[in-house]
């Protein structure tokens, strides 16, 4: 195509300016080279930084305050926001919640000083996507149970949650009815004689799709992470195909392995 350069001849980044500078802070954000509650440079030491005019560094500023990595007024100094970006481990949301809890992913996500609280927003028979199907051995065509909910922290929507189950194990159970289930599904899927064995994750950072774009309230282009993780029972039976979606700016996952 004419005047758009291939890999092969682009030797530089040819990107506007402001968004360039935002790339640059928004990785040393991410990084941990500006601390939560650190002030970010001057206007003046970023113009001379950049090479940039006072209104590219403001407009720059400016995405980065929308993507709510940043906080500050005309007049005062910008600071980093204190929850920058938050480290989810998913391993620790397999466990069945102690007693009749609330779901693992809420009281993890509070441990970290924050409020979390789930919003159901569906729970229908649909066909999956292709992948969600491939993974649940469903044939072409073929429906399953899906539960969707959103997940906030201290009121923001942080992650979108599409869980699917096969019909044979969903059918006359609460993941059929439009109600929370107390302890979340790990709870119910032990007691109906499936209890979770293994999980298995694939993660791939992503550019969000409408619906996406709007749930999570995305400030702009940026990608999200999105995570297919399929559980299996005993047999490596899958009981379960969970895709999440969180921001891919302020959020992280970490996994621990052990060695040997």
């Amino acid at each position: 195509m004419t005047g758009v350069p291939s890999d092969s001849t682009r030797t530089f980044d040819d990107r506007p300016l402001h968004e360039r500078i935002a790339a640059d802070l928004r990785a040393e954000i991410m990084n941990g080279d500006l601390a939560p509650g650190a002030r970010l440079p001057s206007t003046a030491r970023l113009k001379e930084r950049f090479a940039a005019s006072n209104a590219t560094v403001q407009k720059a500023l400016g995405l980065l305050k929308e993507e709510r990595l940043v906080v500050g007024r005309a007049g005062s100094a910008v600071t980093v926001r204190e929850h920058r970006q938050r480290t989810m481990r998913p391993a620790a949301y397999m466990a069945p919640a102690d007693n009749g809890d609330r779901h693992r992913r809420l009281t993890e996500a509070e441990k970290l000083g924050t409020r979390a609280r789930s919003r159901l927003l569906r729970v229908a028979e649909v066909v999956p996507p292709a992948d969600v199907s491939a993974v649940l051995g469903l044939p072409e065509g073929g429906t399953a149970q899906l539960r969707e909910q959103l997940l906030l922290i201290d009121d923001e929507p942080v992650e979108q949650v599409s869980s699917y189950y096969p019909l044979e194990i969903a059918r006359g159970t609460d993941l059929t009815k439009h109600q929370k289930v107390r302890g979340g599904t790990p709870v119910l899927l032990a007691e109906l004689g499936y209890p979770p064995r293994l999980s298995v994750d694939r993660v791939s950072a992503r550019v969000p799709t409408q619906a996406q774009f709007t749930a999570l309230r995305l400030p702009g282009d940026l990608p999200v992470l999105r995570t297919l993780r399929v559980v299996r029972s005993d047999d490596a039976r899958p009981i379960e195909a969970t895709v999440m979606v969180k921001a891919g700016h302020l959020y992280e996952l970490q996994y621990e392995f052990t060695a040997g």
